[in-house]
C-alpha cells in the first residue's frame, strides 16, 4: 500500500504590494484543497484579487493547538494544505510553528514556497552588516520588561531586527537610545513594499528625537533594525558578565543570579547560568578563592 499522507505547503504572500506574489505561490493556492490562513478575510481578499476560490479555515495564535488535529486528520487522509499568514513568510512572528512540527512528525510532506519578507527585505536596504544577524521578534509591550530585554541583547554584535507597533515606536526608540548607546545606528522602514514606504536611517538618538517630531513615523507596519555592539565591546561584557555573576551566585540560586546578572550587564542569561553552574561545580572544596 503506498504512502497516501498529503502535503503541507508554507505559502510566502505579500507584505504589501500584491505583485510580489510569486507564480509558484499562486499555483499552489490555485491547486490546495484547503487554506489555513491567519486571517480568513485578509487571504479571502488576496485569493479574489488573483482569481482564486478555494475552502479556508482559520488557524491563528489563539486557536493553533485546537485547529492542528482536524488538519493533520486531513493531510493523513492525503488532502494538500497551503499554510499562509496575513503577511509575509509563516511562522516568523506568526502562527504554523505546532502544524509543521505536528505534520512532518507524522511523515507528511512539508514544503516551503519562499517569497516576501519584511525581516530580509528590511535588510536588504538597511545599510548595515547582513553577515550576521539575529531575528527577536516583537519586544515586550511593557516599559520595564522591554528594557530589561534591550540590556539582553546590549552586547550582541550581530545586527538585530525587531517588528514594532507603530503607536510604541517612538518610546521604543528612546529605550533602544538609553540601552544600547545614543550613537549606535539603526534603520526604520515603514510600509515596506507599500506605496508610502519609507526607511528612515540615522543613529537610535536622531531617530528617537525624529519619531516625536514626525507624524508619519508612528504609521502602517515598521520593521526595527538596529547595528550589533562592537565584538570588542561583546568581549567586555563576557568579562562583566562572569564577575557580576560570581557576585550574586554567592547569595542567589543560580538560576535567579543568571537571570539579575543578563539584566544588569547585557549579556545573555544562557552564558550567565552556565558560569554560575561552572561556579558551583567549583565549589565543591569548603572555601574558595576570596
Amino acid at each position: 500500500m503506498g504512502n497516501s499522507r498529503g502535503r503541507l505547503d508554507v505559502v510566502a504572500t505579500p507584505i504589501g504590494n500584491l505583485s510580489d506574489l510569486s507564480p509558484r505561490a499562486r499555483d499552489i493556492l490555485a491547486a490546495a484543497d484547503l487554506i489555513a490562513a491567519e486571517d480568513t478575510r485578509h487571504t479571502r481578499a488576496l485569493l479574489q484579487s488573483i482569481g482564486v476560490s478555494k475552502p479556508l479555515v482559520s488557524l491563528h495564535a489563539h486557536n493553533e493547538s485546537s485547529r492542528v488535529p482536524e488538519l493533520l486528520a486531513r493531510l493523513q487522509a492525503g488532502e494538500s494544505i497551503a499554510l499562509v499568514s496575513d503577511a509575509g513568510t509563516p511562522l516568523l512572528s506568526d502562527p504554523g510553528y505546532e502544524l509543521v512540527r505536528e505534520a512532518a512528525r507524522a511523515g507528511c510532506t512539508v514544503s516551503a514556497v519562499p517569497g516576501p519578507s519584511a525581516i530580509t527585505a528590511a535588510l536588504a536596504v538597511a545599510g548595515l552588516p547582513t553577515d550576521r544577524f539575529c531575528f527577536e521578534g516583537f519586544l515586550p509591550a511593557r516599559a520595564s520588561e522591554r528594557r530589561a530585554r534591550l540590556h539582553t541583547l546590549a552586547g550582541e554584535s550581530r545586527t538585530l531586527v525587531f517588528f514594532e507597533a507603530p503607536h510604541r515606536i517612538a518610546e521604543c526608540l528612546a529605550d533602544f537610545a538609553e540601552v544600547f548607546g545614543a550613537a549606535r545606528r539603526a534603520v526604520v522602514a515603514r510600509e515596506l513594499t507599500k506605496q508610502h514606504e519609507t526607511v528612515y536611517r540615522g543613529t537610535l538618538a536622531e531617530l528617537a528625537e525624529r519619531a516625536k517630531s514626525e507624524p508619519n513615523f508612528a504609521r502602517g507596519e515598521i520593521t526595527l533594525v538596529v547595528e550589533g555592539a562592537p565584538e570588542t565591546a561583546a568581549r567586555v561584557d563576557s568579562r562583566a558578565l562572569e564577575r557580576a555573576v560570581s557576585l550574586l551566585v554567592r547569595e542567589l540560586p543560580p538560576g535567579r543570579a543568571a537571570a539579575l546578572a543578563a539584566q544588569l550587564v547585557g549579556g545573555k542569561r544562557s552564558d550567565a547560568y552556565a558560569i554560575a553552574m561552572r561556579g558551583a561545580k567549583g565549589d565543591d572544596s569548603p572555601e574558595g578563592e576570596g
